[in-house]
């Protein structure tokens, strides 16, 4: 695991606060995330739904929140999974299939994704192959 930065623990930080803000009645699984593109931090949390496909994960909540704030390529994601006991498997705090496709149609092509407690990755680590334009 690369060892994170000033400003990589920053964003960590900012993401575990988002966490705090989720609405996660049926999971209590709390998720926080922070899209930076342009250098300007957008964040995100879960938001639950009791029809469960309308559920929208932290980290496409914060992509989109930099999308509507008007950028188009994001830089960096730091996602922080504040429920996740500390014994859980990686896997546990890892973004979702979903999650990732919106990253490769979203994110700069050297953008980095930091995974609290876990480390960090490209989009090419996490989705091989992604669906393309």
């Amino acid at each position: 695991m690369v060892e994170a930065n000033a400003a990589d623990l920053e964003l960590l930080v900012l993401a575990r606060e988002a966490a705090t803000r989720a609405h996660a009645p049926y999971s209590r699984f709390r998720v926080g995330a922070v899209a930076v593109a342009d250098g300007q931090p957008f964040l995100g949390c879960n938001v639950e739904n009791a029809s469960f496909g309308l559920t929208a994960c932290a980290e496409r909540v914060a992509m989109w929140s930099a999308v509507a704030g008007g950028r188009r390529q994001i830089s960096r994601l730091a996602v922080a999974c504040v429920d996740a006991p500390p014994h859980a498997p990686t896997t546990s705090r890892m973004p979702c299939g979903a999650c990732r496709q919106v990253m490769a149609e979203l994110f700069a092509p050297d953008a980095i994704i930091l995974v609290d407690g876990v480390g960090q990755f490209t989009i090419a680590d996490l989705l091989p192959g992604a669906f393309g334009r």
